[in-house]
């Protein structure tokens, strides 16, 4: 136990700086990214086809896009995704994700939007169909009634599971170590080569994640309960 301690102090610190410089800016960047995926998916596939052809052609379109899109990245496995990008794509001459950032980036990005465009779609549906007849007969656009209508409630309803969704993303930020990236349990990996002391070692980054998984957590509920004073 002494010398677990003593590990603690000497590695710990190292641990945290890590996380803040590389595990917390991927987790915030892909999330951010996955949310504007996530929004644009839930909105093309709750859309309604207009009256006009060409239009109700090209919004089928997008949306048989977006169902295709939620399926492949809600189908495969995220460590598979990770390879195809970083490994498979730049064997087929797309250089731009030869960066382990771009394509950890990427990824998450995708695979989160996939996975929250579900729950804002949810979400969405949700809100009371004699509501939007309502805001129409005052005189509203579609557009409108979603932006001031719709919306406001589905953010409101979305907020529990996106917060999930984000403590999943941190942790699901341990598979970028296959692809290079120098985030926590890289690092935990390399200094337990290096010292022998697998447990360990492991023992301490998987308390690095969860206390940042526990400041997530105390994020969410306070933001839960800061929306739920708009529930009626």
């Amino acid at each position: 136990m002494t010398e677990f301690f003593e590990l603690a102090i000497k590695y710990l610190p190292e641990l945290f700086i890590t996380a803040i410089k590389y595990t917390l800016p991927l987790t915030a960047i892909s999330f951010f990214f996955g949310l504007i995926f996530a929004s644009l998916t839930a909105l093309f596939r709750v859309s309604k086809l207009p009256q006009n052809e060409w239009a109700a052609a090209f919004l089928q379109i997008f949306k048989w896009v977006a169902n295709a899109y939620v399926w492949f990245f809600r189908s495969t496995p995220l460590l598979v995704q990770l390879f195809i990008v970083f490994y498979g794509l730049p064997n087929a001459h797309i250089a731009f994700f030869q960066s382990a950032w771009v394509s950890a980036i990427t990824v998450f990005s995708l695979n989160t939007g996939a996975y929250a465009s579900e729950t804002i779609r949810a979400s969405i549906n949700s809100v009371p169909e004699v509501q939007k007849q309502a805001a129409e007969s005052l005189g509203m656009t579609r557009g409108q009634v979603y932006w001031n209508v719709v919306l406001p409630q589905a953010a409101r309803i979305s907020v529990p599971p996106l917060s999930n969704s984000l403590i999943g993303l941190l942790k699901d930020t341990s598979l970028a170590s296959v692809i290079t990236i120098v985030e926590i349990f890289y690092l935990s990996q390399q200094i337990a080569a290096a010292n022998y002391k697998v447990l360990s070692m492991y023992v301490l980054v998987a308390m690095v994640y969860a206390f940042f998984t526990t400041i997530l957590s105390i994020g969410q509920h306070y933001l839960e309960k800061y929306t739920s004073r708009f529930a009626q």
